[in-house]
């Protein structure tokens, strides 16, 4: 189990990097091609990539420190529940796959949460 959630965190964490990377360094060039992004304004989604970005460093940090390894189910929570915010603003747009990915995102961070709060929390 231990292994399953190190390799789900390592990925998840390569994600939400490159997410949080394009949405507060490359938010001009993303715009054109992701309607949604005129949800919210530049400056929700800059602090939205920051969170990202955190909570990146906060799920792989902890563990390979053997250090306060409590914050990996807190930026996994953080994570989750910023997911349910984009599942809202995709379906606001009828944005289909990226609900469903959202929704996928959402419950593997919800899954590390409580592995790591329950199944495994020692890293």
């Amino acid at each position: 189990m231990n292994i399953l959630l190190w390799v789900l965190q390592g990925l998840a964490a390569l994600m939400y990097a490159a997410s949080g990377v394009m949405k507060v360094f490359l938010f001009d060039k993303v715009t054109a091609d992701v309607p949604s992004f005129g949800a919210l304004p530049r400056e929700v989604w800059m602090a939205l990539g920051i969170v990202e970005l955190v909570c990146t460093a906060g799920l792989i940090v902890p563990g390979v420190l053997h250090w306060q390894s409590t914050l990996t189910v807190v930026a996994a929570s953080v994570l989750a529940i910023e997911s349910l915010l984009f599942i809202w603003v995709h379906a606001k747009y009828k944005e289909t796959p990226t609900i469903i990915f959202s929704c996928v995102l959402g419950l593997l961070m919800a899954f590390i949460a409580y592995g790591r709060m329950f199944l495994m929390p020692s890293l």
